[in-house]
């Protein structure tokens, strides 16, 4: 059954839009909870006038975390970070923040709900964001014992921050960490949020764990050279031990506390590419939920012309 008010915790992030715009097709009315709801504005017109409203909420202010939930019958929680700054660490936001959303939903009444989670959570992983994501999924099944987790590998699109980062890469070859043999299995945005609000709308969903992933594994070297192939052109791919990606991952850490300065690489990240990355098979998917997953090889063309030579005239394309 379709719910009919949904508050969306990082609505806005790069899987949020893609979520709220499914749930405003869908006719439901969206609460949008975010830090900077100015920022959010762009969502608005995913729906129909006052259809989807961005709110300020700290997810680390359980006031406010209250407020936005008042009146909802679902709540949906994509808030993450892919490393940590100041106060935003992976225990803060990703178990504990979590878990207020978790406990103030189900004070609520509100048993509808969807945590979004990482494939290769795991409380006795080496990777702090793997163990933060595992405590928060066991911190949300706790309080609300009907919630459905996905877990997804790597979400590649339009404004993904792995096709998107190497492609943008002003360099003239890419890094092959760890000699570039870690396997991941990229899933789409739109099969990931499509995952999202089939979960809304079974009970068949409630309480059980979702491993998210595409229909092709990959080595790492494979997505740089398909990276590659979608920008057409050459670089070299530069073995980069994974000693020495640590300490790259150091100087990220150092160099990413300064102001407006993007992080690269951090020595977590290094930690999870020591991993692999794909589904395990003990798990449900998204054939389950009745999802049909996407090749990479047939989204990336459509937003990977940017980085190529004349766009999407680069002859090397049409030939």
């Amino acid at each position: 059954m379709r719910p009919n008010k949904v508050t969306v915790f990082g609505g806005s992030g790069f899987i949020g839009r893609s979520v709220v715009r499914r749930l405003a097709q869908m006719g439901c009315q969206v609460i949008v909870a975010v830090r900077d709801p100015e920022g959010a504005l762009f969502l608005k017109p995913y729906g129909e006038i006052g259809q989807v409203t961005p709110v300020m909420c700290n997810i680390r202010d359980e006031k406010a975390v209250r407020m936005v939930m008042q009146g909802s019958d679902a709540v949906v929680n994509l808030v993450g970070i892919l490393h940590e700054s100041g106060k935003q660490t992976f225990d803060a936001i990703q178990h504990k923040g979590a878990e207020t959303i978790a406990r103030v939903a189900k004070e609520l009444g509100i048993a509808n709900f969807v945590q979004m989670s990482a494939l290769g959570a795991d409380k006795a992983s080496d990777s702090e964001y793997a163990r933060a994501k595992a405590a928060g999924e066991e911190a949300v099944l706790s309080h609300i014992p009907t919630a459905s987790i996905l877990r997804p590998s790597i979400v590649f699109g339009p404004n993904d921050d792995f096709f998107n980062k190497f492609a943008s890469m002003p360099v003239p070859g890419f890094p092959l960490i760890g000699g570039g043999k870690t396997k991941f299995q990229p899933v789409y945005v739109e099969d990931v949020a499509e995952a999202v609000t089939k979960c809304l709308c079974s009970n068949d969903a409630n309480g059980k764990v979702f491993e998210l992933g595409g229909p092709t594994v990959y080595s790492f070297e494979e997505l740089l050279r398909l990276v590659m192939h979608e920008m057409g052109v050459h670089k070299g791919l530069v073995p980069l031990p994974f000693f020495l990606a640590n300490i790259i991952g150091l100087v990220g850490e150092i160099v990413g506390k300064l102001p407006i300065v993007p992080v690269f690489l951090t020595r977590d990240q290094v930690r999870q590419l020591r991993h692999d990355n794909i589904l395990s098979g003990e798990k449900p998917g998204l054939e389950d939920l009745g999802v049909k997953a996407h090749a990479a090889e047939v989204i990336l063309p459509t937003y990977m012309d940017r980085y190529r030579p004349g766009g999407q005239f680069n002859p090397m394309k049409m030939a």
